[in-house]
């Protein structure tokens, strides 16, 4: 199999738990921060509303993002922030520097979030039960479930970015790029051999399956290469096989990997993937 597309060594992979993760959606420590204001915390604010890369996100930042960040840098996890990596309607990512390394700080951005989608996603979850209808404990949990769906990722052998830390709407990751800037997505580049992309891509869908989990938004836009690595992003919409809509959100996740790689040259059958992909029994539990 050619370099440029190994598939992480099931071996090293960590076996997951023996149950769901248990999620708190409670106040954090930056709501807290953000309630008792102190001038230290004021002038970090300050800093970062002046620096340039935060300039356009001042209307939507509130008190206790910045108090967010305030407590992720002090806690040693960033240590300066660079520029956007990426923008959207939901979210933007950012580059920075955390302990001794680059990171990827990933602002979640609560008035503008889409608060439907993300409840279509959190509901049926067990690790959702009872969450409430307020629009900034969707978005808290939507961080703190992304968090989680990295983790038991990345102990099924699945190559995600490493998480970091969490802190109530931002989450700090594993950064992936060089000294030309982020990795680029798989949708991006020319790729010269799709038939071994696709068995890594088809064989990471088999193990999330197989740990209980579905990517939920699974397509060439949520997969870059970095130094030879297939990586899988954006797994805050990842949902357990228990979630009542799972087949379908696997379907469609086949349908879009299906349609990529036929579009490259390399004739995939949705039907073959989706049975590949089910092979496994899932264990919910990640037993």
């Amino acid at each position: 199999m050619p370099t440029e597309f190994e598939l992480l060594d099931l071996e090293e992979a960590e076996i997951p738990g023996d149950e769901w993760e248990e999620i708190d959606v409670t106040d954090t420590e930056a709501d807290r921060i953000a309630r008792k204001r102190d001038r230290e915390f004021e002038q970090f604010e300050k800093r970062i509303k002046d620096a340039d890369q935060f300039k356009v996100e001042q209307s939507v930042f509130d008190d206790a993002t910045f108090a967010a960040l305030y407590k992720l840098v002090q806690d040693g996890h960033v240590e300066a922030f660079g520029g956007p990596i990426s923008t959207g309607k939901e979210a933007n990512v950012y580059h920075a520097l955390g302990d001794d390394r680059e990171v990827a700080v990933k602002v979640y951005r609560i008035n503008a979030s889409n608060f439907r989608q993300m409840r279509e996603y959190l509901e049926g979850d067990p690790r959702f039960e009872g969450l409430g209808g307020k629009k900034k404990d969707v978005v808290l949990a939507w961080v703190k479930k992304e968090l989680a769906n990295l983790e038991r990722a990345r102990a099924a052998g699945v190559n995600v970015p490493e998480p970091i830390a969490a802190e109530r709407n931002v989450l700090v990751m594993e950064y992936f790029g060089d000294d030309d800037g982020r990795a680029k997505r798989l949708g991006e580049v020319q790729i010269e051999n799709p038939e071994t992309a696709y068995e890594v891509v088809r064989e990471y869908m088999r193990r999330l399956y197989a740990a209980g989990l579905i990517h939920g938004d699974l397509s060439e836009y949520n997969i870059v290469i970095h130094e030879g690595h297939l990586v899988v992003i954006d797994l805050g919409q990842a949902v357990t096989v228990h979630h009542p809509n799972s087949r379908d959100f696997l379907e469609r996740d086949c349908t879009n990997v299906a349609a990529f790689f036929t579009r490259q040259g390399f004739e995939v059958s949705e039907a073959d993937l989706l049975e590949f992909v089910t092979e496994p029994k899932p264990d919910p539990t990640g037993a």
